[in-house]
């Protein structure tokens, strides 16, 4: 499986998961706040934090249906007011990803139409996200996969024929850089709607990259995905959980997120490399705690070796009861005292 690189981060088998702090609306279109989303994001040590980027012009009908968190987000707003009013300029996102790159954390945002593709695409973003409502928006996909930028996509809503879909229209383009994200597109999903086992199934259906974008109130999920194979972790991010707006309930504050990545980190230590063998550590235990064949009674010069006569007992500095066969049958060179290790030594063939 490849690996893919989003500006000097590596993303891939045996790297440390990569961590997105999803701001997403939870600004409320106040540029101040956006900030500060970044400055606590870089704080914590994510290695992204992420915008949305849309017209509310593109995004939607003045009569589109919504969903209940967005409503219930918007207060008394309708809603097209109030995807509108949260918005955020080109001038902003130009601010923005200035004030990022100052502080050396990724500036990554979500476009939902062409025209918020090229505003990106001048700032030099280095990767672009997809979002699950997107997912099957050939036209968006196949026009950000022209940029030949690293693609996260996620698949919310999905099924993995509309997933099959989506990466041919990027692959069609030359560009193979995608990581799959699943996704579950409710604020909060219930556990039993998270369906963990789907980070299998893409990555096993597609050789692809996988990770998770968590909509989950607490840190649970997040860390199980890790466990699973994640290689990216999105979560909503905020400054105060009991701010307005429709995502806020679901997102991390500092505290909360900051132990995610530190408990990511643990995680990630623990997985190791897969191979099972003793660490340096256990070879001391290994030669206290296993045991050696010994003698269960005397055992006389020339006398036969014969499972009567032996045992097994610590410590492990003898010979191995995996090589009782060898030893049976052998005779005793010298005399062997009771409840003594018996060496190669003690014994010929």
């Amino acid at each position: 499986m490849k690996q893919i690189k989003i500006n000097n981060k590596i993303i891939g088998m045996n790297k440390k998961p990569y961590i997105i702090a999803e701001a997403g609306i939870n600004h409320n279109g106040n540029i101040k706040i956006a900030k500060e989303l970044i400055k606590q994001a870089k704080n914590i040590g994510a290695d992204a934090v992420k915008f949305q980027s849309f017209t509310v012009e593109c995004m939607m009908t003045k009569t589109a249906a919504s969903a209940e968190h967005l409503d219930a987000g918007a207060g008394k707003e309708d809603v097209y007011s109030f995807v509108k009013r949260i918005s955020l300029s080109e001038n902003e996102h130009r601010e923005l990803f200035i004030y990022a790159k100052e502080l050396e954390i990724e500036f990554i945002s979500t476009p939902f139409s062409f025209k918020t593709v090229d505003w990106l695409e001048k700032l030099g973003v280095s990767c672009y996200k997809i979002a699950s409502m997107d997912l099957n928006n050939l036209p968006l996909i196949k026009y950000v996969a022209e940029r030949q930028k690293p693609i996260i996509l996620s698949t919310g809503m999905g099924t993995i024929a509309e997933v099959d879909q989506a990466l041919r229209t990027i692959y069609k383009t030359g560009n193979q850089d995608v990581i799959l994200l699943h996704c579950v597109s409710l604020y909060p999903p219930s556990d039993d709607n998270i369906n963990l086992k789907v980070l299998n199934t893409l990555e096993n259906t597609f050789d692809c990259l996988v990770g998770f974008s968590d909509h989950t109130e607490d840190n649970l999920i997040s860390l199980a995905a890790v466990a699973r194979g994640a290689k990216v972790i999105e979560k909503h991010f905020t400054l105060d959980k009991k701010m307005p707006g429709p995502d806020q309930k679901s997102s991390g504050d500092p505290e909360t997120f900051k132990r995610l990545i530190d408990n990511i980190k643990r995680i990630y230590s623990a997985l190791g490399s897969g191979i099972k063998k003793p660490v340096e550590a256990e070879l001391k235990m290994q030669k206290n705690f296993r045991r050696s064949i010994v003698a269960k009674k005397d055992i006389e010069k020339n006398e036969v070796i014969t499972k009567e006569k032996v045992t097994f007992k610590r410590p492990g500095s003898g010979i191995p009861p995996t090589e009782l066969e060898w030893v049976l049958g052998t005779k005793a060179k010298n005399n062997i005292k009771s409840d003594t290790l018996i060496s190669k030594e003690d014994l010929v063939g």
